[in-house]
């Protein structure tokens, strides 16, 4: 009879860790999925080892309508939603889609900074698991996704790099991103989340 008991256990066990396992692919946002009025609100920080303090600040998006098309209006510009949106071509991208856990890739991207210096970032990504994560905003399904490589730039830096992005797909972007290089900890993470 224990036999029996455990094996029905050990099937309904695994049913439920197969149908979970379905649940936690997410594809990439579409146009539809974004609604005008929607907000997000970052507090963001960076702080050496030594204390000095490099960034501190928030940063916030919102959809936007201008003339009938969506937009996603952030400090600096509105951008069209639907280039936001546009399905991903690059073999080395921040997020690749379809989300799921265990799956890996290669981020690389090569950046020129407000003062003029380039730089590459060149990253070996895992998402590790999807759970419940809280942050300041609230409580969210999310993808814990590592990314870990090198930060480079042609004044000559050079650092091991991690990041740690929570990302959640009911708000569509990530809820906290946790960088550590040499003796640099940036932490940015989501206060605020409104549909309307």
């Amino acid at each position: 009879m224990r036999s029996h008991y455990l094996i029905s256990l050990t099937l309904l066990l695994f049913s439920l860790s197969s149908l979970a396992a379905g649940a936690d692919t997410t594809p990439q946002p579409k146009l539809a999925d974004y609604k005008e009025g929607e907000t997000w609100v970052w507090k963001y920080k960076g702080v050496t080892t030594a204390g000095e303090i490099r960034a501190d600040g928030q940063d916030s998006k919102k959809i936007i309508s201008q003339n009938g098309e969506l937009f996603m209006q952030t400090a600096a510009k509105a951008i069209p939603l639907a280039a936001i949106v546009k399905p991903v071509e690059s073999k080395t991208p921040r997020y690749s889609w379809p989300l799921q856990v265990g799956k890996t890739w290669t981020f690389e991207e090569h950046w020129t900074s407000d003062d003029g210096t380039k730089g590459a970032t060149i990253q070996d990504a895992e998402v590790l698991s999807f759970k419940e994560e809280t942050v300041s905003a609230g409580t969210f399904m999310a993808y814990t996704i590592r990314y870990k490589g090198k930060i480079t730039n042609s004044r000559g830096y050079s650092a091991d790099v991690e990041d740690i992005h929570l990302y959640a797909p009911e708000v569509k972007t990530f809820i906290k991103l946790t960088q550590t290089q040499s003796d640099y900890l940036y932490v940015e993470e989501l206060i605020e989340y409104s549909k309307q």
